[in-house]
């Protein structure tokens, strides 16, 4: 495959999914709107009881909205990287994926192209759920708008990879609202995305606080929020990094017909 070939691969893969969510208005509304109003109505409850900024010096307040603003990025990320693999469900539901994967392109490349095209999706929800943020007033740092950038997209890959590995294993649309019970809010509930970790610690539950520790969306959390403040958050990246290329090696392997789980099912290609 030449390099010329595999942009043409990537630019087919990704506009096709661009245009089906050009197409779907209401997927960009509602994908923003479930992060608005735990901007605006859940922090109002809230405003004033939490908000010490895990931002080094500690002692630092910051006001709610802004401590909960990357936990909402990584939200929409999350969120976005399962709405994918629903998509990659649909697909191979309708015989769109089997095509896919008869092209003469290596599999993987297919995959990342997948991973390339949920990611841009998602980054771009992101910048506009942090336009609209501060248009409400939330008072984020106008350079970590920008320093941000790569956080999100390192953080939406490693989820969208997770999405390709769900889409491996659920066999039915039917059977996606069980991920998003089973997945998807255990993930952002046990993470930072909400409170501080040291306040589990502090109310005694050490099993919560360690689960969030070792929960992949924490650090994708973490990883957002200090790159908002200019900083860099080291264990968090690597983490990242790895689960990123773990999850998508699983996915790959996965849509290999000769040693994954679809040769079980006979949907290969």
């Amino acid at each position: 495959m030449t390099p010329v070939h595999g942009l043409r691969v990537l630019v087919a893969v990704a506009g096709r999914e661009v245009e089906k969510f050009v197409h779907q208005g209401g997927r960009f509304f509602s994908a923003l709107v479930r992060p608005l109003l735990w901007l605006v109505v859940f922090a109002a409850g809230f405003q004033n009881v939490f908000g010490v900024s895990i931002i080094p010096p500690y002692e630092t307040y910051i006001p709610y909205q802004v401590y909960i603003a990357p936990g909402l990025l990584g939200m929409i990320l999350l969120f976005n990287g399962m709405q994918s693999s629903l998509a990659m469900v649909y697909d191979r539901e309708m015989g769109m994926m089997r095509l896919l994967l008869t092209a003469p392109v290596p599999r993987w490349y297919l995959l990342l192209s997948k991973l390339v095209a949920g990611t841009v999706l998602s980054v771009l929800q992101a910048i506009a759920f942090l336009v609209i943020a501060w248009l409400l007033g939330v008072e984020l740092p106008l350079e970590g708008m920008l320093l941000v950038l790569p956080a999100l997209v390192l953080a939406g890959m490693m989820l969208g990879a997770l999405g390709l590995v769900l889409s491996v294993h659920v066999k039915q649309l039917e059977n996606f609202a069980g991920t998003m019970n089973f997945v998807i809010f255990p993930m952002f509930f046990i993470s930072p995305a909400l409170y501080p970790l040291w306040k589990l610690q502090e109310s005694g539950a050490e099993w919560l606080h360690q689960a969030a520790r070792f929960n992949p969306f924490s650090h994708a959390v973490e990883l957002v929020r200090f790159a908002m403040y200019g900083q860099f958050q080291a264990t968090s990246f690597l983490v990242v990094v790895v689960c990123l290329s773990m999850f998508f090696a699983i996915a790959v392997i996965g849509y290999d017909p000769q040693r994954g789980m679809l040769r079980k099912t006979g949907r290969g290609a």
